[in-house]
C-alpha cells in the first residue's frame, strides 16, 4: 500500500512539473492572468516553476471538489473558458477524507441532479435511526433528535474520489500529492496563489538526490478548501482579521476518532444509524459516539469529543477504546475485523465562529470556515454548498468584473445560514455540563425549534479549558485486548500513514523549553495523551528528566495539536504532498 501511494505521488509531481514546463515555453492562454506570465520568467529564475490558472482551490474535499465542478458547468452554460486547478495533499483525491458520514444530499441535487442514476458511491439509504443514553452496562433509547429520512450512510472519502473523476471529466486539472504550504502576495497584499513545499529535503536541510523545487501555482482568485484548521486558512483569517470582521467568536472544536469494521452478516442492517450521548465520557465532557452500517457488511464506528475538556489526563484515543467496550457494542463487534483506523478534527463553533470568508484575491470555503451542524453532526452538504456559492461569485467576478463580496452576501441568503442560525444554541449550551445541555437542547428543538431569542456564547478557546494537573486524578485505562481494543502502533498499521522519513518535521515547536517547563510540570505532558497517533511521547534523557519526543512519521494530520496544546505552542505546517493516512472506506 505504501509504495502504491508513493508511486502515485511520484506520477503526480511528474504531470504537474511537466505542466510547468510547458507553461514556461508557451504563452498563457486565454483569460489568464496578465501579470503572472511577467512573472513567469522571474520565478524559473529562482528555481521555482510557475503556473497561471484563473481559479486555483486548496484542497480536494467536498468543498473544494464542488466549487470547480459548479465553475465549470458555469463556464459550459455561458460558453466562457476558465481554467481551474485543483491542488491535494494527499496522495490521491479522498486519503485525507475521514467522516463518519450520514450523508444528507441537498448540495449535491443541486450540483449534480442526477447523481442518482449514475455510478455513484451513493447506495445505502438510511433504514433506521436510533439515539441511546449509555451508562456504563445499560443503552438507554431516547427519542431521536435527528431526522435522517432521505439521507444515506456513505464513504466520504469514495464519494470524493467521484467526484474528482466528474471534475476532471469537465476540464478540472486535480493534482493530488501535492501540499501547498505558502500564500503567495503581489505588493499589494492581494492574494496571487499559493506555492507548494520542496521535496526531497532531508532532516538537517540539505538537498537530497530526489531535490524538486515547489512550484507556484498563481491564479486570479484563490478558493481555500483545506479542511478544518486549514493551515493556510489560519492564517489568511488571522492576518485579515476574518472571524473578528463575520460572527466575532473563536471557533471550537471536536476530535473525531473513528474504525471501519466488517462484521458478521447476522449482526449487519444496511442502513442502521444509531448516536450516543453519555458513558464513557464524564458529565463535563462534551461528545457523543456514531455507529452507521454501510454496504458489504462494513460498519463504521466512532466517537467524538470535544477538545475544551478540562481533564488533563482524558485520552480521548483510549476512550475510544474503552467505548467498545460497552456490553451493546462489544456485541456487535465480536467476530468482527477491523479494516481501517483515522482521526480528524471537525468544527464546533457554528453560527457564532463563521469568519468573514472573503479576502483580496480570494475566499475560504467549506470547513476552513467552520460550517458544521452540531446537532445533526453534518458538514458535507454546507460545506459543497459553500464551495457552489463561492464558485458561482468567482464567476461573476471574473468574467462579468463583480466583487467577490457577493459571496458573502449570498451565503447569508442561503439555507446554509438558516440552517445553522437555527442550531447556534446547541452546542454552547453544553458548556454548563451534561445535563444542563441535554435540558436546554431539548428546549430549542421542541419549543423554540430554532427562534429563541438569545444566542448563547462560547466558553473559552479550548487550549485555555484545559485544568492543572493537580485538580484531577490521573485516568487508569484497560489494556486493549488486540480483539476489540488496539494498542495505538495497530491502529496507526490501519491508517495506511506514511511519510518520508528524512524530511524537516512538520509540527514545530515555538518554544522548546515549553514541553519540559510547562507542560510537565502543569499539565503531566498532555501532549502524549490529546494526540490519537502518539506522535508526542515523553522519553528520559541521560539525567532520567522527562524529554518530549515528536514522532512526526505518526501523525494523521488531525490537528489536535495545533488546537489543544496549553500554551499554543505547537505549530502544524503540510509535510511533503503524498504524506499521511491513506483512507479508502473512511
Amino acid at each position: 500500500m505504501q509504495r502504491a501511494i508513493r508511486k502515485a505521488a511520484a506520477a503526480a509531481r511528474r504531470a504537474l512539473s511537466a505542466a510547468a514546463a510547458r507553461a514556461s515555453s508557451a504563452p498563457p492562454r486565454g483569460g489568464h492572468l496578465a501579470p503572472g506570465w511577467g512573472a513567469t520568467t522571474r520565478w524559473l529564475c529562482s528555481g521555482r516553476e510557475a503556473l497561471s490558472y484563473d481559479v486555483v482551490i486548496v484542497g480536494a474535499g467536498p468543498a473544494g471538489l464542488a466549487a470547480a465542478i459548479r465553475l465549470k458547468q458555469l463556464c459550459r452554460a455561458a460558453d466562457a473558458d476558465l481554467s481551474v486547478c485543483v491542488l491535494e495533499k494527499g496522495s490521491e483525491v479522498g486519503a485525507h477524507v475521514l467522516s463518519g458520514n450520514v450523508f444528507e444530499p441537498r448540495a449535491l441535487d443541486e450540483l449534480i441532479p442526477n447523481w442518482r442514476q449514475e455510478d455513484s458511491p451513493i447506495r445505502v439509504p438510511v433504514s433506521s435511526d436510533k439515539f441511546w443514553l449509555l451508562t456504563k452496562n445499560q443503552a438507554w433509547t431516547l427519542p431521536s433528535p435527528f431526522d435522517n429520512k432521505g439521507n444515506y450512510v456513505i464513504s466520504l472519502s469514495q464519494l470524493v474520489r467521484w467526484m474528482g473523476t466528474k471534475a476532471e471529466e469537465l476540464g478540472v486539472e486535480v493534482y493530488p500529492g501535492f501540499a501547498a504550504s505558502e500564500i503567495l502576495y503581489d505588493e499589494n497584499q492581494i492574494v496571487t496563489g499559493v506555492a507548494t513545499n520542496d521535496v526531497g529535503i532531508a532532516k538537517d536541510g540539505t538537498k537530497r538526490e530526489t531535490f524538486q523545487p515547489g512550484v507556484e501555482l498563481r491564479g486570479r482568485i484563490t478558493l481555500f478548501a483545506e479542511g478544518c484548521r486549514g493551515s493556510l486558512s489560519e492564517k489568511i483569517i488571522r492576518n485579515h482579521k476574518l472571524r473578528e470582521r463575520g460572527q466575532g467568536q473563536h471557533q471550537t472544536y471536536a476530535l473525531g476518532i473513528k474504525e471501519v469494521w466488517e462484521i458478521e452478516e447476522g449482526k449487519h442492517k444496511p442502513g442502521s444509524v444509531i448516536h450516543t450521548v453519555g458513558w464513557p465520557l464524564d458529565t463535563k465532557t462534551y461528545g457523543g459516539s456514531f455507529l452507521y452500517h454501510l454496504d458489504d457488511r462494513q460498519l463504521a464506528i466512532g466517537l467524538v469529543v470535544a477538545l475544551n475538556y478540562r481533564n488533563p489526563f482524558l485520552s480521548p484515543y483510549d476512550e475510544f477504546q474503552k467505548f467498545k467496550q460497552h456490553p451493546a457494542v462489544r456485541e456487535l463487534l465480536e467476530g468482527g475485523t477491523a479494516i481501517q483506523y483515522g482521526a480528524r478534527t471537525l468544527n464546533e463553533g457554528g453560527f457564532q465562529s463563521i469568519p468573514y470568508p472573503v479576502f483580496p484575491g480570494g475566499a475560504i470555503i467549506g470547513c476552513s470556515a467552520g460550517f458544521l451542524n452540531v446537532p445533526k453532526i453534518k458538514g458535507t452538504h454546507t460545506a459543497m454548498k459553500s464551495g457552489m456559492l463561492a464558485a458561482e461569485a468567482t464567476f461573476k467576478s471574473l468574467v462579468e468584473g463583480s466583487s467577490m463580496e457577493l459571496y458573502w452576501e449570498n451565503l447569508k441568503k442561503s439555507w446554509i445560514w438558516e440552517e445553522l442560525h437555527k442550531a447556534r444554541n446547541y452546542r454552547p449550551a453544553f458548556e454548563y455540563g451534561f445535563i444542563p445541555g441535554m435540558a436546554l437542547s431539548a428546549l430549542e428543538r421542541y419549543i423554540f425549534k430554532g427562534k429563541s431569542p438569545y444566542t448563547l456564547k462560547h466558553g473559552r478557546p479550548d487550549h485555555e479549558a484545559t485544568d492543572t494537573a493537580n485538580l484531577h486524578v490521573p485516568i487508569q485505562y484497560p489494556k486493549p485486548d488486540g480483539q476489540i481494543t488496539f494498542d495505538v502502533p495497530t491502529s496507526l498499521y490501519r491508517s495506511n500513514t506514511n511519510h518520508e522519513h528524512d524530511q524537516p518535521p512538520h509540527l514545530r515547536l515555538r518554544d522548546p523549553t515549553i514541553p519540559e517547563q510547562v507542560n510537565v510540570p502543569l499539565y503531566a505532558g498532555p501532549e502524549s495523551r490529546y494526540c490519537p497517533a502518539r506522535v508526542y511521547e515523553y522519553v528520559s534523557d541521560e539525567k532520567g528528566d522527562p524529554k518530549l519526543q515528536i514522532n512526526a512519521q505518526n501523525c494523521l494530520h488531525c490537528k489536535a495539536c495545533d488546537i489543544k496544546d496549553p500554551k499554543q505552542n505547537i505549530e502544524w505546517t503540510v509535510p511533503e504532498g503524498g504524506g499521511g493516512p491513506g483512507y479508502t472506506v473512511m
